[in-house]
């Protein structure tokens, strides 16, 4: 690791944030490397982003359209940065004119584009993933031309954690290295099955030995299956060490504001004592609250947390 990481590995959030002058030093990581760390001292002074995930039921819905979603950010929620989703905007990979008119929103807004989460494209961990690995590659290719640092990927398989892990870790390398050229990095979430698992996620990444290809730690997603749940602090530990990105999962709040699943003070201390330096991403997910409210008490949440 570079000398100048491991020194903003020392710093505080607080510190990343007032460190003006660290924008010239950010300016010389390796591409794909800091990209989450060059974003947190980006043009928006705020370390808070927002998934697409969060407004799900609106995007299906049609109540919203995925054009309109840096505007929304920006104007209803006050987040200056944006994790989308290709979901809801699944034949759109290549389509030059509606990634145009996503990135011109997104400028219009003031609004930075940092990732898109990718589902639906084949099992990266799977025996015999050309084809997954394949169709991933526009989405890099589209990830770039909106600005993004990463795209998020899935490392589900069937097989034994070894088959899976290995198989996963090859794929993993692949994309990295054709996202190479254009700073890009391959992350995968903790997403159900042996992904959920933060041991195992991690000695995939040690697999994959890419400093393209690390983690987006959420702090909800840890069921194994349906007998089987992972310690989530346990996890978040164990995948921040390769983190480019976080997401602060939520799903139902007290009436304190707190999220009664996970304990947002003992995460996020996790998370900053890992010495990560960028945005914390708004992840909504609950039934409980509308999915206006969700968004707003889970952004109050994380700043509340982040000036004590």
């Amino acid at each position: 690791m570079p000398q100048y990481v491991c020194m903003l590995n020392n710093l505080s959030r607080r510190s990343l944030l007032k460190a003006g002058s660290g924008l010239a030093l950010a300016a010389a990581f390796p591409l794909g490397a800091c990209q989450s760390v060059m974003g947190a001292m980006g043009k928006d002074p705020n370390p808070i982003s927002l998934a697409q995930w969060s407004l799900h039921r609106a995007f299906f819905d049609k109540r919203l359209d995925p054009l309109d979603f840096a505007q929304v950010s920006r104007e209803e929620y006050g987040i200056g940065a944006i994790e989308y989703v290709n979901s809801f905007f699944k034949d759109k990979a290549k389509d030059l004119n509606y990634l145009s008119q996503l990135k011109q929103r997104a400028s219009d807004h003031g609004v930075q584009s940092l990732l898109i989460m990718i589902d639906g494209e084949g099992d990266l961990g799977a025996h015999g993933a050309d084809a997954a690995i394949e169709n991933h590659k526009p989405w890099i290719d589209a990830a770039a031309f909106l600005g993004c640092h990463s795209i998020r990927v899935n490392a589900r398989g069937s097989g034994t954690r070894e088959q899976v892990s290995s198989v996963a870790a090859a794929s993993l390398r692949s994309l990295a290295e054709y996202a190479q050229p254009a700073g890009l990095s391959i992350l995968v979430e903790n997403h159900g099955g042996y992904s959920s698992d933060g041991a195992w996620l991690a000695e995939v990444m040690r697999k994959a030995d890419h400093p393209g290809v690390g983690t987006l730690p959420d702090f909800g997603n840890f069921r194994i299956d349906a007998d089987h749940m992972y310690d989530r602090y346990r996890g978040v530990s164990e995948l921040m060490p390769y983190a480019k990105a976080v997401s602060a999962k939520s799903h139902e709040f007290d009436d304190a504001g707190n999220e009664v699943h996970t304990d947002y003070v003992r995460m996020l201390k996790i998370v900053l004592d890992a010495g990560y330096g960028g945005y914390i991403g708004v992840e909504y997910e609950g039934s409980k609250h509308s999915e206006s409210e969700g968004i707003h008490l889970t952004k109050r949440l994380i700043e509340r947390v982040l000036t004590v």
